[in-house]
């Protein structure tokens, strides 16, 4: 069977915020990086967790893709902006980052948007260009005394 009739593209169900949480700590700490341990630890010492976190994400377009039972992937969308995008880490390059933007770009297109824009990693800048996204402008943002490297990007909707 191939891998991509192993996932499953839907939103997020009720209850399933912690589950995501775990996604983007792994995503974070045990992906591939362009970061340092020290800068990955500061960037998310924990898996986010709780009503905080699950309002955060309901209030969002939250896309998942599922596979084997489980999420191994999420973005979301706050109107324009791309606000979380991450892979389980033994899940990335096997097309679940583009499952999910395919899902989210139709989903901001149905909405009349016109463009959406990203606060990118390291990493995933390149997904997002790969994706017709173009740099903005390059920051760098500190978060718990690391400075941590990104991109703003923008995709004219068409």
């Amino acid at each position: 069977m191939s891998e991509a009739t192993d996932m499953h593209v839907r939103g997020m169900i009720a209850g399933e915020a912690d589950a995501l949480g775990r996604v983007m700590f792994r995503a974070v700490r045990e992906g591939q990086s362009d970061y340092t341990d020290a800068q990955r630890r500061a960037w998310c010492s924990t898996p986010p967790a709780g009503d905080v976190w699950a309002a955060k994400l309901e209030r969002q377009v939250t896309v998942v893709v599922e596979a084997q039972g489980a999420p191994v992937g999420f973005m979301t969308r706050e109107r324009a902006y791309v606000d979380l995008a991450f892979t389980l880490p033994e899940w990335q390059g096997r097309g679940v980052f583009s499952a999910l933007f395919a899902r989210v770009e139709a989903d901001a297109r149905a909405a009349g948007l016109c463009r959406v824009w990203v606060h990118a990693s390291l990493m995933a800048e390149p997904a997002f260009a790969a994706r017709g996204f173009s740099v903005i402008r390059r920051e760098t943002v500190e978060r718990h005394g690391q400075r941590l490297d990104r991109a703003e990007m923008e995709k004219v909707l068409t």
